[in-house]
């Protein structure tokens, strides 16, 4: 007895076999969609006037984004970590001469501010 399992892609658009699945964004959504080659092909030349005429955007890594004006902790500055060193060794915190100040020491600082 032969048995034989097909799996089938199917295209989200006519229902027919599809080819690949096609990523693409847009207002900061990002979609796929799995389409035959003719579908990509229709997908790609409605897109390209907008394509063409658009500026890429680059994204951003995570963790790597400076913040301010929003309330949080500011950017640490020479000064600012000065300030906070000396702060700490008056209220006799163990402090680093150089190197990144615990957050407990920061957050202590800003509270006494």
């Amino acid at each position: 007895m032969a048995k034989q399992i097909r799996e089938i892609f199917i295209d989200d658009l006519d229902g027919g076999e599809a080819t690949s699945t096609t990523k693409f964004g847009l207002d900061g959504d990002e979609y796929e969609i799995d389409l035959s080659e003719k579908n990509e092909e229709h997908l790609r030349k409605a897109l390209a006037p907008y394509i063409n005429a658009a500026r890429p955007v680059r994204r951003e890594r995570p963790g790597r984004r400076v913040r301010s004006g929003s309330g949080l902790t500011p950017a640490m500055t020479r000064q600012r970590s000065k300030e906070i060193r000396e702060w700490a060794k008056q209220h006799g915190l163990s402090v680093s001469e150089r190197g990144r100040i615990a957050s407990t020491i920061v957050e202590q600082y800003e509270a006494a501010h």
